[in-house]
């Protein structure tokens, strides 16, 4: 994770097709940008939002930092969906349990940044969602329920073929729910985001495992017929919900519901898509909430450090396995391998490339045919 501004990063795919050596390349980067862990610049008090940009001078820097202490009230009456955490250091870390399509959610995010005056606000999205804190809902709205073939080929070209198509269906599943509720996912947290700009000093982390890495291990955890099966199910999840499931929505994450469903059915999704991430997000916020740099108090002294407090936005369903976590030693490098390619994905490749390169052929040669019929010559 970066530690200024990662939701400010633009992911730029290439329009060439990657050859399998430039998969593994990207596979390492991958795992690399997995274990990047957050650094903090010497005056990282004098870039931040809440108004230390606006600040002319240290004494002014100071008298901000102090302010923010004094609105911080760690007493206050927090969301029943908040469950607060401890470091060895002294640092608290308060989870709020979420669904990505409740307005509750958004309300209890609110309340709880607003109380606390965080040091760090943390969320379960990674670089490659991190569009949807920028993008508004409408627009937001049009792009879940417009899902292209150009979409389909960005997601394979990013994915490669069979983890790209298994990305897409899930998106459709989002868009499904979507379209019943009339609600955009994430709500919770791009409402994190917007509260962390108004408090002093707060960086913003994103902290879940890359979403590449999360497909790419649940699916090579199948078997062959699994996959089918499992695309199936996804393709066929078209029916209208119900008004308990709506309600439903209040309570709980839906989405992640109905994937756990369907993770009864394939024991190993539920250590890739949810265990795994427990463990990732631990990490993640365990990262976040090392003592902090707080501003000298005279030109030219070293900066002190106190312990920080987080806020952690995840879903409801990880609330459970991050507190199961908490103090274990994790092994963070064995979350973020990339399993080498499968024979299948492999043959699927190859046939798909050999395919597309037979229709080209035979395009060409049907406009070859075609101009020499049109021509005067």
């Amino acid at each position: 994770m970066s530690d200024e501004k990662p939701f400010r990063e633009e992911i730029e795919l290439e329009d060439e097709e990657q050859s399998d050596d430039e998969d593994e390349g990207e596979d390492e980067m991958l795992e690399g940008q997995c274990l990047g862990e957050t650094q903090s610049t010497p005056e990282w008090w004098l870039h931040g939002g809440g108004g230390v940009d606006d600040c002319r001078s240290l004494q002014e820097v100071r008298t901000l930092w102090e302010e923010k202490l004094y609105k911080r009230n760690l007493s206050a009456v927090l969301p029943d969906t908040v469950t607060e955490l401890h470091t060895a250091d002294g640092g608290r870390v308060f989870l709020v349990g979420t669904a990505h399509f409740s307005k509750e959610s958004i309300q209890d995010v609110t309340k709880t940044i607003r109380a606390l005056q965080p040091d760090v606000v943390v969320v379960e999205l990674c670089r490659f969602r991190v569009s949807m804190l920028s993008l508004n809902e409408e627009t937001l709205l049009q792009e879940v329920r417009e899902l292209s073939l150009e979409k389909l080929r960005q997601s394979i070209r990013q994915n490669g073929i069979l983890t790209g198509v298994m990305q897409m269906l899930l998106l459709k599943v989002s868009a499904h729910i979507t379209e019943q509720l009339g609600v955009v996912p994430g709500g919770e947290f791009r409402q994190a985001y917007h509260e962390a700009a108004l408090v002093p000093f707060c960086r913003f982390h994103l902290g879940d495992r890359p979403i590449p890495v999360t497909l790419r291990r649940a699916f090579s955890a199948l078997s062959f017929w699994q996959k089918i099966r499992l695309a199936w199910d996804l393709l066929f999840l078209n029916g209208p919900l119900s008004s308990e499931d709506v309600e439903q929505c209040k309570q709980k994450d839906l989405l992640e519901q109905m994937m756990a469903e369907m993770i009864g059915e394939f024991p190993n999704l539920h250590r890739t898509i949810v265990a795994e991430r427990d463990v990732y997000l631990t990490h993640s916020l365990r990262q976040s909430a090392r003592p902090v740099p707080t501003p000298p108090a005279l030109p030219g002294k070293q900066a002190g450090r106190t312990p920080a407090v987080v806020v952690g936005v995840v879903g409801i369903g990880h609330v459970l396995g991050i507190k199961e976590n908490w103090n274990k030693q994790l092994d963070i490098q064995q979350v973020v391998s990339i399993p080498p390619p499968s024979m299948t994905g492999r043959a699927c490749r190859i046939i798909t490339k050999v395919s597309f390169l037979g229709l080209a052929c035979y395009a060409c040669f049907r406009l070859a045919r075609l101009g020499a019929r049109l021509s005067p010559w």
